[in-house]
């Protein structure tokens, strides 16, 4: 699987818990945690096609590659974060075409407030149901006041985990249904 966050920020709750999951993963899964979105450019389609950044390739290769995507989101303006949206429009247009197609996706989203990643996730849920990709519905892992959920970057929160968990299981799941 790979894993990506789209925040970019140095002590991110999504990337823990991204990070965190690489340890409740079923036996059999691995994932890795996608580093370079930051380094991913504007979406432009003037140069998708022959002229395409090699980060952008790369990022294509490593989607191409994985049997799924995690995704973990904050919550920006009740919406995706911008260079989460932009690494997707990279994945599903131009030359990227057809990469999310069919390919199974779990969401996820930690924030330090009350209410969590829900419209972020529930956006994200949209974007993926027009890429034609398989979004896992079911847990729903919104981390909510996840300053307490964790201890330095340790997930502690044993329900949080479980859900994790939940969600990693269902992700496969997805994957062996082909």
């Amino acid at each position: 699987m790979l894993g990506i966050s789209g925040s970019l920020r140095q002590e991110s709750f999504n990337t823990r818990l991204l990070h965190a999951s690489e340890g409740l993963a079923p036996i059999g899964m691995d994932i890795d945690v996608y580093e370079h979105l930051a380094d991913i450019p504007p979406y432009n389609g003037d140069i998708d096609g022959e002229n395409v950044p090699p980060v952008v390739e790369a990022f294509r290769d490593q989607v191409r590659a994985a049997d799924g995507l995690l995704i973990a989101t904050p919550e920006y303006n009740y919406s995706i974060p911008g260079v989460l949206k932009n690494a997707i429009d990279w994945l599903s247009t131009g030359d990227g075409g057809q990469l999310l197609a069919g390919k199974p996706v779990a969401i996820m989203g930690a924030a330090p407030t009350n209410f969590g990643s829900v419209r972020a996730q529930l956006a994200l849920r949209q974007v993926f149901v027009w890429t034609d990709s398989k979004p896992v519905v079911k847990p729903e892992v919104i981390v909510f006041n996840a300053h307490e959920r964790f201890d330095d970057d340790k997930l502690v929160d044993e329900g949080t985990q479980d859900l994790v968990r939940r969600l990693l299981h269902a992700l496969a799941a997805k994957v062996t249904e082909g």
